[in-house]
């Protein structure tokens, strides 16, 4: 059974069909990135398997359960209580593109809080692993600095350490880099990197072509809100087979991202 499984999935924001069908699965130690332009359905896909989008049609499992939703004694299905909801949640980490920090919270508090508040760790152990995991993206002498007093790219850094604070069995990136100044993004992917090398469950949304091609176990290129074509990124990028792939890959290399 795949760590997440993603079933005929489909989406709508008033009169516009955002995913139309999609259907992946993602294994447990996998770094799958998605690709395709912006409205492509990337980041809707993603709040989906998070739940903070419903779905129209269809039906999203991570590690077997569906997320948001119960299946009815009549087969179908319903929406969850929040509390249930809120509880897979917790094993399910998000990075968005904005950093979404508490600004009255130091970079060690910020990674604190959720811990404690919804896992009910003990404080001080909860400030020993935000401590070890602030080092693993190379900002523990920040630990008390507050946002305001962090770059973008560090900022971000905090953010990862936070939701893996929470020991998801899935991490989904949306963009992370793309609210960061050039110069920031390598320090950003190389957390990313070490992530994926440490086996780490991985849905990303990237614009970062060189970095999907290192780090992906497969790459799912999405337009018009549908799946066009799926394959590892050596077999993606060098050989693409679809007319839609090989015209989007064109484009991102006249454009210097390739």
């Amino acid at each position: 059974m795949a760590l997440v499984e993603i079933r005929d999935v489909h989406k709508r924001f008033g009169q516009q069909d955002v995913l139309k069908g999609v259907s992946l699965d993602v294994e447990a130690g996998e770094v799958v990135c998605l690709l395709g332009a912006s409205g492509s359905g990337k980041t809707t896909l993603l709040r989906c398997v998070n739940h903070l989008e419903t779905v129209d049609r269809g039906e999203i499992k991570v590690a077997g359960e569906l997320v948001g939703y119960a299946r009815g004694a009549n087969g179908k299905l319903k929406e969850e209580p929040d509390r249930v909801t809120s509880a897979k949640r917790a094993r399910i980490g998000m990075v968005f593109q904005r950093f979404n920090l508490f600004a009255h919270l130091t970079a060690l508090e910020n990674v604190v809080e959720a811990p404690v508040q919804v896992l009910g760790v003990a404080r001080a152990d909860a400030e020993k692993r935000a401590l070890d995991l602030l080092a693993r993206v190379g900002l523990k002498d920040k630990a008390g600095h507050y946002p305001h007093e962090l770059s973008g790219g560090q900022q971000q850094r905090v953010a990862i350490a936070r939701a893996v604070a929470m020991e998801p069995r899935l991490m989904l990136f949306d963009e992370v880099t793309s609210a960061l100044d050039p110069d920031l993004v390598a320090e950003v992917l190389d957390v990313i990197r070490e992530l994926a090398s440490s086996g780490m469950t991985m849905l990303l949304a990237t614009h970062e072509m060189g970095f999907a091609r290192d780090v992906a176990s497969r790459v799912a290129f999405l337009a018009d809100g549908e799946i066009v074509e799926l394959a590892p990124p050596a077999d993606l990028f060098g050989n693409p087979q679809q007319e839609r792939t090989q015209r989007f890959l064109r484009r991102v290399t006249d454009a210097g991202r390739l």
